[in-house]
């Protein structure tokens, strides 16, 4: 790409959901065969009120969370497929849904990555906000201590990302708002575009006059404002998909 080109090239903004990251392993939480879906005990273990009133939960969570495949996972050809166009010169950012931060691993630089539902690789003092590796947290679990308390102050640790019952970041989300109205391209890939609010960044996106693109393979309610749907698996589609907006611009 000529830099005359790179300087006219669109803002594109990438909405990634659970759905990019199960060729790595990690499972869908609400698709057919979503961990909610098949354990709705589960939720509990991601649930804010029953997470910090009940240290059964807690443990529970911690033996969940050591035995999770999303610290082991490694990104997919979908995560490389977005940090190449970011590479090739197109202006791009990432709003994910997921809390695996595959795309940073990827070689998505932090800064062009917001990640609406936090981080699992980060743990976080609900008392005193102290903040460490998720890392240090599972190897004192495994060290034996059922329920790790903040090393700080002593309060309760939990993963730094949204539990039910918890708002998200309003910094984060108002970068994710003004990311979605300037983009020319938007595309959501992954993501069933039923969770709020980011589903509705999809809308906006459109309303703002944007290219919706939706790479997903279950309908979503933001089909209709959609210039372009596929269907296809996403660790062929998207790459195609960003290959081609790469020779367009």
């Amino acid at each position: 790409m000529s830099s005359d080109a790179t300087r006219r090239a669109p803002l594109v903004a990438i909405l990634s959901g659970a759905g990019i990251s199960t060729d790595s392993g990690i499972p869908d939480y609400r698709g057919p065969q979503g961990l909610w879906r098949r354990d709705p005990e589960a939720e509990k273990l991601v649930t804010y009120a029953y997470y910090m009133n009940d240290p059964d939960v807690r443990r529970r969570s911690w033996l969940m969370r050591r035995d999770s495949e999303a610290l082991r996972a490694r990104p997919n050809a979908a995560h490389d497929a977005v940090t190449r166009l970011e590479r090739s010169g197109v202006p791009v950012r990432v709003i994910t849904q997921n809390v695996d931060g595959l795309h940073q691993l990827a070689g998505m630089p932090d800064r062009k990555v917001l990640e609406l539902h936090g981080t699992a690789r980060v743990v976080q003092c609900t008392r005193c906000q102290a903040r460490s590796e998720m890392a240090e947290a599972l190897a004192r679990v495994a060290a034996g201590e059922s329920d790790p308390a903040c090393l700080a102050c002593g309060g309760i640790l939990k993963s730094a990302t949204v539990m039910f019952g918890q708002g998200l970041d309003p910094v984060v989300l108002g970068e994710a708002v003004a990311v979605t109205k300037a983009c020319e391209i938007f595309v959501a890939v992954g993501t069933s575009l039923q969770v709020q609010p980011a589903a509705s960044l999809a809308g906006l996106a459109a309303e703002h006059g944007a290219r919706l693109i939706i790479v997903n393979a279950e309908p979503t309610p933001y089909d209709p404002l959609a210039a372009e749907l596929i269907r296809e698996p996403i660790g062929t589609a998207l790459p195609a998909l960003l290959d081609r907006i790469a020779a367009e611009v």
